[in-house]
């Protein structure tokens, strides 16, 4: 279970999969989830592996305390989990699924904040996935940073959603008068 406004935008993505192809840039409207524009960016993909902001949202400018419009994103990661994080990026783009990563928001001298990241793929007009449309969703008390920035993001867990990755049933212990039989 994600937080309702990660599920919400994640739900909003899939709506927009035309045969279950990846959404276009263009069949992303704001206007439609207008109350999350701060929490939400969009990543682009160059040639060489980099992940530059396009576009973020204010909450997104303010944690970070800076204009974030063409930094790398993987620059925004503990450096021993950047290559993690691209990894994760790479499976959402080949996939076509999105990708949701657990983290820790972390500032200097307080508490870190855990927070829900979602990267969902888009294709841009050349019909090449290059685009992920995102969303920081904090799942604790952002207070905690005291109105410090970001110094960096940790991850606690990366989860990919889509059919590849769905869980299977879990086994559980059964009894039949009184003995374990499974």
């Amino acid at each position: 279970m994600f937080h309702p406004s990660t599920q919400r935008l994640i739900d909003y993505w899939r709506g927009r999969a035309v045969n279950d192809a990846v959404p276009t840039r263009a069949s992303v409207n704001p206007g439609d989830f207008l109350d999350l524009l701060p929490q939400v960016f969009i990543l682009g993909r160059d040639g060489v592996g980099r992940y530059p902001v396009r576009l973020a949202g204010g909450f997104v400018t303010d944690l970070h305390a800076r204009d974030l419009r063409g930094e790398d994103a993987l620059g925004l990661w503990a450096l021993s989990h950047r290559l993690e994080v691209k990894s994760a990026l790479e499976v959402a783009r080949r996939r076509g699924e999105p990708v949701v990563v657990t983290a820790d928001i972390r500032a200097v001298g307080v508490p870190s904040v855990g927070m829900e990241v979602l990267f969902a793929p888009m294709t841009g007009m050349d019909g090449q996935t290059d685009r992920l449309l995102g969303l920081y969703q904090p799942i604790a008390m952002i207070q905690r940073l005291m109105g410090r920035p970001a110094s960096e993001l940790g991850v606690r867990a990366i989860r990919s959603l889509g059919p590849a990755n769905e869980e299977s049933p879990r086994l559980r212990l059964a009894t039949l008068h009184g003995r374990r039989i499974a």
